[in-house]
């Protein structure tokens, strides 16, 4: 794909309508450009099964397969226990899968790579913008400042968030280790420290420390929706790539070209 060219219009199923992010994804398509939601996928037995959206646009629905024959590409915001069966249904319908969902068993994390022999697959800690620039300026500090730093990350959510510490915490952590371990001397460790309180959207903070001075690296989210804004552009992208494993930096890459 051209990244001059503007994503086709596309219809995105959402998995997990009903949470937190569901409902901030269900807010934001209202104004989204080229993607349109055609289903809202609730669990069985789901208190919202059959009622409308708050939008009324949608009913919620519990039929994934269904949802998938008429979609150009899922979107997964649902409990950690369910992405392998989400992950195996868009396999087996042939339909493009961002996976936002975090807290996920590692073992899930074997399922992916041959998912993305068949199908686009987009796993994301954060579908954040300024998150994936935040990740890609870790990676530059990481690797340019001298051994002797100590790197250090910190994270705050909001008190109902499960997974601690959260994804976004452990793939920076982890996008600084890679980088560190190419400075010689440098130690690759970097401590995480988890905050839960109150209604904390999210807060993420890394640190490079040295005897002499320090570095800090920041990005705070004061509103949900700006997750929801990324994944729905992310999505839109997603519908159009060939088979593979795709991460938020591939989709800054095509929304940050000149």
């Amino acid at each position: 794909m051209n990244s001059r060219q503007l994503p086709r219009p596309a219809r995105a199923v959402l998995i997990g309508a009903g949470g937190r992010m569901g409902q901030a994804l269900l807010a934001a398509a209202r104004d989204s450009t080229g993607l349109t939601l055609t289903a809202a996928i609730v669990p069985p037995g789901s208190a919202l099964l059959g009622g409308l959206t708050p939008q009324g646009a949608l009913r919620y629905q519990a039929d994934l397969p269904s949802a998938l024959a008429q979609a150009d590409v899922a979107i997964d915001f649902s409990a950690a226990t369910a992405t392998r069966g989400n992950l195996a249904a868009c396999r087996a319908a042939g339909t493009p899968l961002l996976i936002g969902t975090t807290g996920f068993a590692p073992a899930v994390e074997a399922d992916f790579a041959p998912a993305a022999r068949e199908i686009a697959l987009l796993v994301a800690s954060n579908t954040s913008i300024g998150v994936a620039v935040l990740t890609e300026l870790v990676r530059f500090a990481a690797a340019a400042l001298p051994a002797g730093f100590a790197m250090s990350v910190t994270e705050a959510h909001h008190a109902g968030k499960r997974d601690a510490p959260s994804g976004t915490a452990l793939t920076l952590a982890a996008a600084a280790a890679a980088a560190r371990a190419l400075v010689p001397g440098a130690s690759a460790a970097a401590d995480i420290e988890s905050i839960r309180e109150g209604e904390i959207v999210g807060a993420h903070a890394v640190r490079f420390s040295s005897a002499a001075e320090e570095l800090t690296l920041v990005h705070k989210a004061s509103d949900r929706s700006l997750f929801a804004q990324g994944a729905l552009a992310a999505a839109l992208w997603l519908s159009s790539q060939p088979a593979g494993r795709y991460t938020m930096r591939d989709v800054l890459a095509i929304k940050t070209a000149t």
